[in-house]
């Protein structure tokens, strides 16, 4: 009963938290729209609706850009579990997108082995350069969040560098790289949309990081460590060890989200600034209260919302940069610890009081039997 209402508690939590966010998104709607009806019409039913009729096409592009920020959701997701506020996964996103690229144009493969070469060397890039800070972290006691943070802007100046000076094609008018063979392209799923088949291994990815977690004694062990760190080194615990392995994955899994996104919905590499997808992966994480089952129903979320503000701004005059705010205020109000603190507090007294009620009833019938 307890932990059930401490559950609903959370969940209650979670939509007063979002509900707060919609509403200061609406005020400042009625600021900057010319018409705040047809802005809300685009945030909050235009994704799904237009004109009457499902939009089909919209439905699959919010299917799409849930891919990579499921993937960057998970490797939040772990890395938290562990306690660990690594926000490296940008950079790891977009070094592998720029690893799987680099093979997708100068190493030619067959159809289909092509591919899967390509989001592995992706995902292993993004998994040892997440080594650094976890490193750091364990061997010199520095801040990971401090380390990864710094680190993501080395990636993009250090990518930006070899896309400008060595791998661009001076052909086009833009800074991009020479196209990707179509070897190396991930199919879609749907032809004319921008859903590929990536989609189907982030949910693959959803079930292998669930069943990691509560399913295997390395998964019990970085929660464990997210828990209760002293505690877990005091009963054996490689500590050290464990944490380094949370990072390493959380690259790994980011690294795969950044390619599988390249291969997928892209020609060439024309990524010039950090993509965005690692900040908004721990908005998602926090959404999904670190459950990675979680994860891509908060993907869902945050890829409508994002959906939303898209048509606002096309249609409605409204910034695109809404979702940011959206998403700010939402991150704002789970990360505040005294949110709703007296709800909590209520509930767990009533708890104790029940608890210390049924002690007393059994104790009182222990007593009449003797």
């Amino acid at each position: 009963m307890e932990n059930k209402r401490q559950s609903m508690f959370e969940i209650f939590r979670g939509f007063i938290a979002i509900a707060i966010a919609i509403f200061v998104a609406f005020i400042l709607i009625l600021i900057c729209a010319d018409d705040p009806g047809k802005a809300l019409e685009c945030l909050l039913i235009r994704p799904l609706i237009s004109n009457g009729a499902l939009n089909v096409k919209s439905i699959f592009t919010i299917l799409a850009r849930m891919t990579p920020i499921i993937f960057t959701g998970l490797a939040v997701c772990v890395m938290f579990s562990a306690n660990q506020f690594n926000l490296g996964g940008e950079g790891a996103v977009m070094l592998g997108g720029f690893i799987a690229a680099l093979i997708g144009i100068y190493v030619p493969m067959a159809t289909g082995l092509h591919v899967v070469v390509a989001v592995i060397a992706g995902t292993i890039v993004g998994g040892l350069v997440m080594i650094i800070p976890a490193v750091i972290k364990v061997k010199l006691k520095a801040s990971e969040m401090v380390c990864s943070l710094m680190m993501n802007y080395v990636i993009m100046f250090t990518i930006l560098h070899f896309l400008n000076n060595v791998f661009a094609d001076r052909s086009k008018g833009a800074t991009q790289s020479y196209p990707f063979l179509e070897t190396s392209l991930i199919p879609k799923m749907v032809p004319g949309t921008e859903l590929s088949w990536g989609f189907v291994a982030a949910i693959v990815a959803t079930i292998l990081v669930a069943f990691f977690m509560y399913r295997t004694r390395w998964g019990y062990s970085i929660r464990m460590i997210g828990i209760n760190e002293s505690f877990s080194k005091y009963s054996g615990m490689k500590v050290g060890g464990i944490i380094i392995l949370s990072q390493v994955i959380g690259g790994m899994l980011s690294g795969m989200g950044g390619a599988i996104e390249m291969m997928g919905r892209y020609n060439t590499f024309l990524w010039k600034d950090l993509p965005g997808y690692g900040w908004t992966g721990i908005t998602v994480a926090i959404l999904a209260k670190n459950n990675p089952i979680m994860i891509p129903f908060a993907a869902l979320f945050i890829s409508y919302l994002n959906r939303g503000c898209e048509l606002m701004s096309i249609y409605a005059g409204v910034p695109a940069e809404m979702i940011d705010i959206i998403q700010a205020v939402i991150f704002l109000f789970f990360a505040a610890e005294h949110f709703l603190s007296g709800t909590r507090q209520k509930i767990v007294v009533k708890d104790a009081k029940e608890e210390l009620h049924k002690k007393e009833l059994a104790t009182a019938g222990e007593g009449g039997n003797a």
